[in-house]
Order: structure tokens, then C-alpha cells, then sequence
């Protein structure tokens, strides 16, 4: 069987149950294959979503290859626990579900991982940024501002947020929290944490909130959150006010001043009792700029970066400073 770098044995041996996915799971250039049912497979490929002809899955060896990999993995899925969400020792990402809750059938997703370590002058050859977007970027991390980024799955907000992480001067102590590891950060210091989920009734979960708080005890300088999805956004903002400048994370948002919608919202999860007002103030003194990420036909694009100046509750709004629009079309001249 040829294998390409960064196959792990846990790929290995789901094979034998997936023949008619092997190409795929082995082919360097595609990025995810989505089983949305036996019968209709997705691949992604160069940053383009393909539909598979003519695969068809047996259902019953589909089965079959998921709960191995729960197993390698020391996981479990089955009627009574439907849902797998793991991590391949590689990096890459298994995520499945079992009927009745995947009405159409197991679906299986796997997210490969790529090994490749992307700069900022790939960046600019792909028109993923411009030099001004450049330029912008590496100043907010030079003057350690904080850094959110934004934008939809699979758009590669965490792919710029690596980069950006090679201008944190190698000074700065560096504390990672994530609830499945994909950051590679390239510094001499740099403390890095992992979510776990409940496992079975006697292993609780460990959250995000959990390690935010328990890392302001391990000295960091600079926080990296791999993505604000909920309650643990308080926590964050509050670690941001409390010196711990040059932080960077990332959020699902549909714009840059959208993003700060749904900040508000995650923040609101935390079940703390704050006026609303006080909740918006807070933000805008915790985030100095939101950059928001695009994909279309295939293309990654940075098309907006908002600098979030100020809140004025008499007003009940945020002051912000457009510094860079583009279209998610257009070229670099």
C-alpha cells in the first residue's frame, strides 16, 4: 500500500474498510472528504468542494471504519454514544454520526492535516493577503495589540493565525489552549493546553473556561485561543485585561462588525451578571482589531480588517476604523 507523509496507522487501518475512499484518504492535495451518506461523498481539494460520482458505500463496512477509529483512539461510538469528535495522532480530524440522529446514514468527516507550514510570503503569492494587509498585520503584533480573527469554516483563520504568531518576538512567554490541537507556533516558549471531553461517568471534561483560568497561574505574556465559541469568551476578554496584550483567537462570523454580534453573544453565555453596556465596553477594550477571512470558488481572501477604537454607552455603540476592504474577488494588481 503506498502511503504519503503524515498517514498515521490509524488511516492504515480503516483502509481495508473504505477501498473506494483510499485514493482520497492518501492523495496529498485534498484537505477533507465528507461522507454525507453512503451514497453522496464530498472531497475537498485545492480549496474546491467536488462531488464524488458513482461512490458507493457499504454501509454496514462505513460502520465498521468509524468505530475502529473510535477504538484506536480509545473512543467509543455506537447507539447509545452516536457522535464521534477526535483527533488522529497526526493532527487530523475524525468527526462522525450514527442514525437516527444522521438521518440520510453515517456521516463521516474527516479533516486531513496539513503539514505544511504556510508564511506570509505564500500568503501574498496565493492573494490570500495583500502587502497592506501585510503590513497591517505584522504592525498589530509588533505594537501587541490583540487579534481576532473572523469568518466562516474552513477559511483559514487559523492558518493566518499561525503565521502571525512567527512575529511574537522570542521573548514573549506563550500560552496555547485548544480544544483539538492544530496551532504550530515556531518560539522557543510556548506552554500549550487541550480541552478534554467527559469521558464515561467518571472522567469529567476540562474546558476551555478551565484552562484560561488556570494558565494566568503559568505566566504567559501572550494567550492564544484557538477559537471563542461560547462562555469561555469572558474569560478570554478578561485575561486580555489584565496585561496579557498581543493575544490572538479566532471566531465564526459572517463580517467584521458582526463579529462583534456574536462576541456579545458568547460572552452573554457565561451566565455573568453585567449590564449590556458594560459587556460591550469591556470588548472594546480587550480587542483592538478584527480581521475577517473569506472563501470563495476556492479562494481565501483577507477582505476586511476593522480597528475597534472605543464603545460610547450614551450612544450604545462601538467606534470603529475601517483600515482595509477588498471584494472577495478581486486581484492583486
Amino acid at each position: 500500500m503506498n502511503t504519503v507523509p503524515g498517514t498515521t496507522d490509524a488511516f492504515r487501518r480503516i483502509l481495508p474498510f473504505l477501498r473506494e475512499l483510499e485514493p482520497y484518504i492518501l492523495d496529498p492535495d485534498i484537505s477533507e472528504i465528507m461522507v454525507n451518506s453512503p451514497t453522496e461523498v464530498f472531497i475537498e481539494k485545492k480549496g474546491l468542494i467536488t462531488q464524488l460520482a458513482d461512490i458507493r458505500l457499504q454501509p454496514e463496512r462505513l460502520l465498521v471504519a468509524v468505530q475502529n477509529i473510535a477504538r484506536s483512539l480509545g473512543d467509543d461510538i455506537s447507539e447509545e454514544k452516536p457522535i464521534l469528535d477526535a483527533r488522529l495522532p497526526d493532527g487530523s480530524r475524525i468527526a462522525a454520526i450514527l442514525p437516527p440522529c444522521s438521518i440520510k446514514g453515517i456521516t463521516l468527516t474527516i479533516r486531513k492535516f496539513n503539514s505544511h507550514q504556510f508564511t506570509i510570503d505564500d500568503l501574498l503569492r496565493l492573494g490570500t493577503i495583500t502587502q497592506d494587509v501585510c503590513n497591517i498585520l505584522q504592525g498589530a503584533v509588533a505594537k501587541r495589540q490583540n487579534v481576532l480573527l473572523s469568518g466562516g469554516t474552513g477559511t483559514g483563520k487559523t492558518t493566518i493565525l499561525n503565521i502571525l504568531t512567527d512575529s511574537i518576538p522570542d521573548e514573549r512567554r506563550i500560552l496555547v489552549i485548544e480544544d483539538t490541537a492544530e496551532i504550530h507556533i515556531r518560539k522557543p516558549d510556548v506552554v500549550r493546553f487541550e480541552g478534554r471531553r467527559q469521558q464515561g461517568a467518571k472522567i469529567p471534561a476540562i474546558t476551555i473556561r478551565d484552562l484560561l483560568r488556570a494558565s494566568l497561574r503559568h505566566r504567559p505574556d501572550t494567550i492564544i485561543l484557538g477559537e471563542i465559541r461560547g462562555p469561555e469568551a469572558f474569560d478570554f476578554l478578561q485575561a486580555l485585561n489584565t496585561g496579557h496584550s498581543g493575544s490572538l483567537s479566532t471566531i465564526h462570523a459572517n463580517s467584521a462588525l458582526e463579529t462583534l454580534s456574536r462576541l456579545e453573544s458568547c460572552f452573554l453565555m457565561s451566565g455573568i451578571d453585567m449590564p449590556f453596556k458594560a459587556i460591550q465596553a469591556n470588548i472594546a477594550s480587550s480587542i483592538d482589531l478584527i480581521v475577517y477571512i473569506e472563501r470563495h470558488q476556492g479562494h481565501r481572501r483577507v477582505t476586511e480588517i476593522m480597528e475597534l477604537e472605543s464603545y460610547s454607552p450614551e450612544q450604545q455603540q462601538y467606534k470603529v476604523n475601517p483600515l482595509f476592504t477588498r471584494e472577495i474577488g478581486d486581484t492583486i494588481q
